[in-house]
């Protein structure tokens, strides 16, 4: 006969499969809640943006639109050759630059500048851009993605760290964008 202190095969599988169980939900409820409250941990947006310098003034002649690359201020060890990104440099004048992102606006193909045309044209779906940036045909529904820039000391340094996005990163630090022509 039974006793009441011993417990059955039903009853001990039964204590054992709640446990496992448990133990499951609890190895799946950790990474949920890390990802809910990573934006908190985290901190501020702008946290991940820097100052990065791009060159020289004397780099960039004045009329010109010319590549530069910059690196990426937050990379991880197994980034390699991608933490150097490219991006367009327009000098307007002696003190006023245009800094594009080099990625269309449409799906994010790089962008080449033709100086003959005066055109910034995207390969994937011919989408075409004027040399201040602006749409003008094709698919892309904007202009290019511009970097805020500041000019210190004679060296052209933009706000990076994540791709620009029609949110201006920069109207958030209470700065205020040179104006563009």
């Amino acid at each position: 006969m039974p006793d009441e202190n011993t417990i059955s095969r039903r009853g001990l599988l039964m204590k054992l499969g709640v446990f496992f169980n448990g133990l499951v939900a609890i190895g799946l409820a950790v990474p949920i809640v890390r990802y809910l409250f990573s934006a908190v941990t985290r901190g501020r947006a702008n946290s991940y943006l820097s100052w990065v310098p791009i060159g020289p003034i004397s780099e960039f002649p004045e009329g010109e639109t010319r590549l530069a690359t910059f690196r990426n201020p937050f990379v991880m060890p197994a980034d390699g050759q991608t933490v150097n990104t490219a991006c367009w440099v327009r000098r307007i004048s002696a003190q006023q630059f245009q800094v594009f992102a080099v990625n269309c606006a449409h799906l994010g193909c790089p962008v080449r500048w033709f100086p003959q045309s005066g055109l910034f044209l995207c390969p994937c779906h011919g989408g075409a851009y004027y040399r201040d940036g602006s749409r003008a045909s094709g698919p892309p529904e904007r202009g290019l993605f511009e970097y805020p820039y500041k000019v210190e000391n004679g060296l052209i340094t933009i706000l990076a760290g994540e791709l620009p996005t029609p949110g201006d990163p920069i109207a958030s630090l209470g700065e205020e964008r040179p104006p563009c022509a």
